[in-house]
């Protein structure tokens, strides 16, 4: 082998590595969930979004709940049987109300136990979709979200006090515009909460809920604490199974970067001597 074809060997390691690395980390996904779905006999469902970073210009890019999502979870809803208990795992931001409602409603619709875990966050339409479940099984500091409507840049509900509050001669065509779809917006919402929730809350606790959750009580990052949850009426444990956290593992955040959080992943008893990892 001359020098030449040593260094051209070495390129094609190289740029083979990432997709190596990534079929390893894919092949271990589908053991962790095979192993959570045998020890919780169900069918177990991962809805994750992660920051991504443009590789060419180091752009953060924060992905959502899309359409392509929700066609993704209710083929595999569709795929189970109807006495299969479901476990959906949620790690997002929000994004797109149709696409998080169409997902809320076929969980609804499933007649065995739906448990959603939420191991760190699921905000917005994240929340809408837990909403939907029997029961929420949150980490001890994940959090849920609001589920005021954004339109554009603007919550809806402060677009509704500008209506509400302005002299009317004073305020835009525009901003009168987005007053009515703030409204028609929120009243939708409502009514789907109130859809998703009638069954086990009652008509009345349902719509207390959805006017909490929609009109501006907090803002729309306002974090939903497990306790405040559980005040709110919702059926939130914080039993995480150990295995969720290591599926959430599973899936790292893209680095191009150094990085800011930095520990040995290995866990430690208070004298400093590690655990056997599971």
């Amino acid at each position: 082998m001359t020098p030449l074809d040593f260094l051209w060997f070495f390129f094609i390691i190289i740029s083979l590595q990432p997709l190596m690395r990534q079929r390893i980390i894919d092949a271990s996904r589908q053991r962790a969930i095979s192993r959570l779905e045998n020890e919780r006999n169900s069918r177990v469902i991962l809805l994750v979004h992660r920051q991504e970073t443009m590789s060419f210009l180091g752009f953060p890019l924060m992905r959502y709940i899309d359409v392509h999502d929700s066609e993704q979870v209710l083929r595999a809803i569709q795929m189970t049987d109807e006495d299969v208990p479901l476990d959906l795992i949620i790690h997002t931001p929000g994004g797109l109300v149709l696409a998080a409602l169409q997902i809320a409603r076929a969980l609804k619709s499933h007649k065995a136990k739906v448990t959603v875990f939420v191991p760190h966050y699921a905000m917005s339409g994240g929340t809408l979709i837990a909403l939907a479940a029997d029961q929420i099984v949150m980490g001890s500091h994940a959090v849920l979200g609001p589920l005021d409507p954004q339109l554009g840049k603007y919550p809806a509900p402060s677009l509704l006090r500008v209506a509400k509050e302005k002299p009317i001669e004073h305020i835009d065509d525009e901003t009168l515009i987005f007053a009515d779809m703030a409204a028609k917006a929120t009243k939708q919402l409502q009514e789907a909460i109130v859809e998703i929730l009638e069954g086990r809350l009652g008509r009345e606790k349902s719509l207390q809920l959805a006017h909490k959750l929609t009109e501006g009580h907090w803002t729309h990052d306002y974090p939903i604490s497990p306790k405040t949850a559980q005040e709110l009426g919702l059926p939130v444990s914080t039993d995480m199974p150990d295995l969720v956290y290591q599926l959430m593992s599973l899936y790292p955040q893209p680095v191009r970067r150094m990085p800011s959080v930095e520990y040995v992943p290995e866990p430690r008893t208070s004298r400093g001597s590690k655990l056997p990892m599971q």
